[in-house]
């Protein structure tokens, strides 16, 4: 059984940065490929910065070299695999379709997470999720609002 710790910072990060990149370069009228270049660019670029921030910070708490080192790993791998989901979604279907079903998606991925991380911590998984999906919104409502602002301005 995977430890949902263990993949919880990464793959929210993911979901929802996969989410706010396709609503608002989508506003932007960005193009297909656009947005598929952004998410890759997220999915690795990113995506290694933040692993490599994640294990210089546990070095300086001092963390065992193998528990860094696994969870730099892990936190990579997860950000990774979930950032591609969402290039599937938008390479494989027409855009206005894979813009809903990216959100579909990810608001499941992010309930599901949040759920099983209620669940361990013995809190209100709907009070948790709640809240989660409400910060998602904020940041997805946020992203359409930067594109429609380009769109209008730059076009």
């Amino acid at each position: 059984m995977v430890n949902i710790s263990k993949i919880s910072y990464g793959g929210t990060a993911a979901i929802v940065t996969s989410m706010a990149l396709i609503v608002g370069l989508d506003a932007a009228t960005a193009t297909k490929a656009s947005i598929v270049s952004a998410l890759l660019a997220v999915a690795l670029a990113d995506n290694l910065t933040d692993s490599l921030s994640i294990h210089i910070y546990q070095e300086s708490e001092r963390l065992e070299a193998h528990a860094a080192f696994t969870a730099t790993l892990t936190n990579f791998a997860t950000r990774f695999v979930v950032s591609l989901s969402f290039v599937l979604i938008v390479v494989l279907l027409p855009i206005a379709f894979a813009i809903g079903l990216s959100l579909i998606w990810g608001l499941v991925l992010l309930v599901a997470l949040t759920y099983f991380l209620a669940r361990t911590r013995g809190v209100s998984a709907s009070l948790e999720v709640a809240k989660h999906v409400a910060v998602a919104i904020a940041v997805i409502a946020a992203s359409r609002g930067i594109g429609l602002w380009i769109a209008a301005h730059f076009s």
